[in-house]
């Protein structure tokens, strides 16, 4: 899920919803007030999960290491050929997001669409070394239509920047949507979920804060940190929070935040980003 690629996009048409963040803790994601009214919902909501795709993670998606790199890793060849994986696409490609009744249940549904659409790009162009490997210099697999969502035709970036960002003020989104890489936040083995959002994405910091790899390496003095290249390419989603070191201070495990006490914005440098393909394949066990 990153880098300097994401630029604004296309900001598709359906009602504006937002997460509100705050520096120590989440706090419920809530819609901003409406410009214009919009409909009521349907009487009957959609279902905001797809079963097939809750079994689709849980059966190929487990802890693995690749170059030194701690992670989940995913196996694309047989996740390929799961008729689950068949099913997933269908239920994403039916489904209908404006049903939903809350903007918790939304802001779920088009995270987990994001992580279907880019194993998607992957298990289409298997086997490759890099999910970005299916672009070009004019075309970015990130701007390529690579599936179809609630009836659209949509690509990655169409999601991450014309939805995800757009609509909501949530920077956690940064360690949910996960594109393929080993740099990459991990993926987790099951969707999110509305009922468990805030612990989800909590944990998904938390964690990816926590791997010296990828997400922090502290220095002995307390005051400076190698992060996430994330956190530069998108260090103003972080600005409603305090800045990106309160962010991390605030969201790490309080035995890595521990590591940190004078971290700040400015004691910041960016660790090397590992855009290979988070295969299964190529993997260690844990």
């Amino acid at each position: 899920m990153h880098h300097a690629r994401r630029t604004p996009i296309l900001v598709l048409a359906f009602a504006s919803w937002a997460v509100a963040s705050a520096a120590s803790a989440a706090k419920p994601i809530v819609a901003k007030p409406a410009a214009v009214a919009t409909p009521a919902p349907a009487p009957t909501a959609a279902p905001a999960l797809s079963a097939a795709y809750g079994r689709l993670l849980a059966q190929h998606v487990h802890p693995g290491t690749i170059d030194r790199i701690p992670l989940n890793v995913v196996d694309y060849e047989a996740l390929g050929g799961d008729p689950d994986y068949a099913q997933a696409l269908r239920d994403f490609a039916d489904a209908k997001p404006e049903q939903l009744r809350s903007d918790k249940e939304r802001f779920a549904f088009w995270v987990n669409a994001y992580n279907l659409l880019a194993i998607k790009t992957v298990v289409d162009r298997y086997p490759l070394k890099s999910i970005r490997d299916g672009g070009t210099f004019f075309l970015p697999i990130w701007k390529r239509k690579v599936g179809r969502i609630a009836g659209r035709e949509l690509a990655l970036d169409d999601i991450e920047h014309g939805i995800l960002r757009a609509k909501f003020d949530e920077p956690r989104l940064h360690f949910a949507i996960v594109c393929a890489s080993l740099s990459c936040p991990d993926l987790r083995p099951e969707p999110y979920d509305a009922a468990r959002l805030d612990v989800q994405l909590d944990d998904q910091a938390r964690s990816f804060l926590a791997n010296t790899e990828k997400g922090m390496l502290p220095d002995p003095d307390g005051a400076r940190a190698r992060v996430s290249s994330i956190f530069k390419w998108f260090r103003d989603d972080f600005t409603p929070t305090g800045g990106v070191a309160q962010f991390i201070k605030s969201h790490a495990d309080p035995a890595v935040a521990a590591k940190i006490p004078h971290l700040t914005d400015d004691g910041l440098s960016y660790l090397d980003y590992n855009w290979s393909l988070n295969d299964a394949r190529r993997a260690a066990r844990p």
